[in-house]
């Protein structure tokens, strides 16, 4: 059962902004009705100013779709057009107080409703706006769109990238595709993290570090085996995990807290020291 906010319940019942703009200057159409949820946002523009006069909207969904339009609505009139455009999905979100984490793929599609309606105040046509190449036939969601909504939100798995888009929530041919372009994703990430000069961590830093990379990098490959790893503590520069499963017993244990404390030197700080709880490493 999923939990709506008030200020999310209180659009969907009365939502603000709802029909279309006779003449607008903008209109962004996006997803599809055969799809389940579809968009038509239409805009009124000050063309001396670029301010947003006027914002209406048409939204085939459920409640948060239609909340979530009604939103994006209240967030943009007023503004410039190039102010508009900072407008993220979160920003969406959190205006409502939150979304149920399935039902992020809502403010996903307000976000790409505003990009499409300022590309036609522009003049960019649609397909070098979009691009890409179709991964998710079930919903029509390319990789392009999929690559972007994770670098954006930072998503880390199929599950999230298909509550934000819906890509793998039908028949699930394309989960295999998913997994590639979130490595592929995160490979750049930390590519582009390696290069750049490394900042002072800070303590919480260090330790909500150390917890990414043990979710993304490790963890994944120990559990393939039966294996697991828990961050304990982390004492100054002392990481304390427990080793789980099949690894508790593994004759290799010990090279297994080294190879943690490998990466861990490799991503997060060369001063890392990494102990297990059972007195390896």
């Amino acid at each position: 059962m999923w939990e709506y906010t008030e200020k999310l319940k209180e659009l969907f019942l009365n939502p603000k902004n709802v029909g279309e703009i006779e003449n607008p200057d903008a209109v962004g159409e996006v997803g599809n009705i055969v799809c389940g949820d579809a968009l038509k946002l239409t805009l009124k523009i000050d063309k001396e100013t670029g301010k947003i006069l006027d914002a209406k909207f048409q939204t085939f969904g459920c409640a948060s779709a239609i909340a979530s339009s009604s939103a994006l609505t209240e967030l943009i009139k007023g503004k410039t057009i190039d102010e508009a455009i900072k407008i993220k999905n979160q920003d969406i979100a959190e205006y409502l107080g939150g979304l149920p984490p399935e039902k992020m793929h809502c403010s996903v599609m307000g976000r790409e409703a505003l990009e499409v309606a300022i590309a036609d105040y522009k003049g960019i046509k649609i397909e070098e706006l979009i691009g890409g190449k179709v991964i998710c036939k079930c919903f029509d969601v390319t990789d392009e769109k999929i690559k972007k909504v994770i670098r954006e939100n930072r998503l880390t798995t199929v599950e999230q990238v298909t509550n934000y888009t819906k890509a793998g929530g039908g028949c699930g041919s394309c989960i295999p595709d998913i997994e590639n372009i979130l490595k592929e994703v995160w490979a750049e990430r930390i590519i582009e993290e390696a290069i750049r000069p490394k900042e002072r961590l800070t303590n919480i830093k260090k330790i909500a570090l150390i917890q990414e990379i043990l979710e993304r990098e490790i963890r994944p490959r120990l559990q393939a085996d039966g294996g697991d790893v828990e961050l304990i503590d982390v004492d100054g520069n002392r990481v304390i995990v427990a080793l789980r499963g099949m690894c508790t017993e593994c004759v290799m244990a010990n090279v297994t807290v080294k190879n943690i404390e490998k990466k861990l030197k490799e991503l997060v700080t060369e001063d890392l020291m990494v102990v297990s709880e059972g007195g390896q490493g």
